[in-house]
């Protein structure tokens, strides 16, 4: 009987050994835990923390709804036909023939021809823009380059070009991309919605159509510059200006800035020289001032040219009796090029006078440029003669200006007096 009661007891305790360790294994307890556990004290039990009250949405602004609106407008209403953008501003006129509005030219295209741009195409009796979204330069420069010499000095901008342009300049630089057609040059793949992207990411003040003129890729420019209005990104556009007032209007309310190349004060010389129209240029300059977008004019100095005193001395006046004194007026040397390779460099004597000439008429900020160096490459305060800001060639080495951070006016701390541009 002892022996049986041995027995069980022995029995017993196996299975109380195994139970506890099937126990300890599938709770995930261990004796060394369990011990560890059994010593801490249990932690108080916390007070609910009161639910932060939700924050009320902040409206959006209704400028930013306006540009988001912007934007979407723009993706909707571009047009791409076989991956070309289709033209504005242009009419069928029958036979096939469409007639382009967008420039002075006002080209004729028959079926399967350009313009006298070679940018713009008549494919199926409609005009296709060759250019769209195809730059063949587009790089980062100084804002002084262009020049815009009271806009937000020292700053640089994202610089673009096409191929084609609806001039014909005997002494253009840019001869290589301006008198070239869409399949004589490398391009790249930079859609307006890239170029925004691009300009955001590195910081610069605006885009800017340069290098050709942009009336010829005018729907580039524009679905662009609607963009980068939708994204708080400034817009600049260097131009010869013969563009009809109908696009020039549709465009000005998403451009920032322009610099106008006013090539002198001739009717003749600019049909021969330019292939141009002069009135047209003039009345494109009336129109952008009077829509209150920021000029600034460069008249390039070609000897024997348009280099004469009275003509300098009439477009001077001019410019201060249509556009006002304070337009910016920059006259450039004429370096050799293109088809002009026989003319010397603008002497400068002949660009100093042209600083007087047009300081004498009224302008008060005249500057000359392509002289690296020279005196009158600054700004000056134009009642007292005190230099604001001080240039060599596209580098600012300081300026002056004062400017209110509310309302982003600069004044000349030498005389209170307002410097127009914009500065911030």
């Amino acid at each position: 009987m002892d022996k049986l009661k041995k027995r069980a007891l022995q029995i017993a305790f196996v299975l109380l050994a195994v139970g506890l360790i099937i126990g300890f294994s599938l709770g995930g307890i261990w004796p060394g835990d369990l011990n560890l556990r059994l010593r801490q004290p249990v932690a108080p039990v916390q007070p609910v923390q009161p639910v932060e009250p939700v924050q009320p949405v902040e409206p959006v602004p209704p400028q930013q709804e306006e540009r988001e609106e912007e934007a979407r407008e723009v993706e909707d209403e571009i047009v791409i036909v076989d991956g070309l953008r289709k033209a504005m501003f242009w009419q069928d006129i029958g036979g096939g023939r469409v007639r382009c509005e967008i420039c002075l030219h006002l080209c004729v295209i028959p079926l399967g021809r350009r313009g006298l741009c070679r940018v713009r195409e008549n494919i199926d009796g409609r005009l296709f823009s060759l250019v769209h979204s195809r730059p063949s330069a587009a790089m980062i420069d100084p804002i002084e380059k262009e020049p815009q010499l009271h806009h937000r000095p020292g700053t640089e901008i994202l610089c673009i070009g096409t191929v084609g342009c609806n001039f014909t300049c005997k002494h253009c630089q840019n001869w290589t991309l301006s008198q070239a057609s869409p399949t004589d040059r490398r391009v790249f793949d930079l859609p307006p919605a890239r170029l925004v992207e691009l300009a955001i990411e590195h910081g610069v003040t605006a885009i800017s159509f340069t290098y050709n003129d942009p009336i010829v890729l005018f729907e580039y420019v524009y679905d662009t510059a609607r963009l980068a209005y939708a994204a708080g990104v400034g817009l600049i556009w260097h131009t010869n200006a013969a563009i009809k007032p109908e696009p020039l209007r549709r465009l000005l309310p998403y451009t920032t800035a322009m610099t106008v190349d006013l090539k002198g004060f001739c009717e003749e010389i600019y049909r021969e020289i330019f292939g141009g129209d002069l009135p047209t240029v003039l009345n494109a300059l009336k129109i952008i001032r009077e829509e209150g977008v920021w000029v600034e004019i460069v008249n390039l100095v070609i000897p024997t040219i348009n280099d004469s005193p009275d003509e300098i001395r009439a477009m001077s006046e001019w410019i201060v009796e249509h556009l006002g004194p304070d337009v910016p007026v920059h006259f450039s040397r004429f370096h050799p090029a293109f088809k002009l390779t026989h003319l010397p460099p603008t002497p400068i004597e002949t660009l100093e006078t042209a600083h007087r000439i047009a300081r004498e008429a009224g302008i008060n900020f005249v500057t000359i440029g392509n002289v690296p160096g020279h005196r009158y490459n600054s700004t000056f305060c134009p009642d007292t003669g005190d230099r604001l800001i001080r240039r060599v060639h596209f580098r600012v080495l300081y300026n002056k200006i004062e400017v209110c951070p509310e309302t982003g006016i600069g004044r000349s701390p030498f005389s209170g007096r307002v410097i127009p541009g914009i500065w911030q």
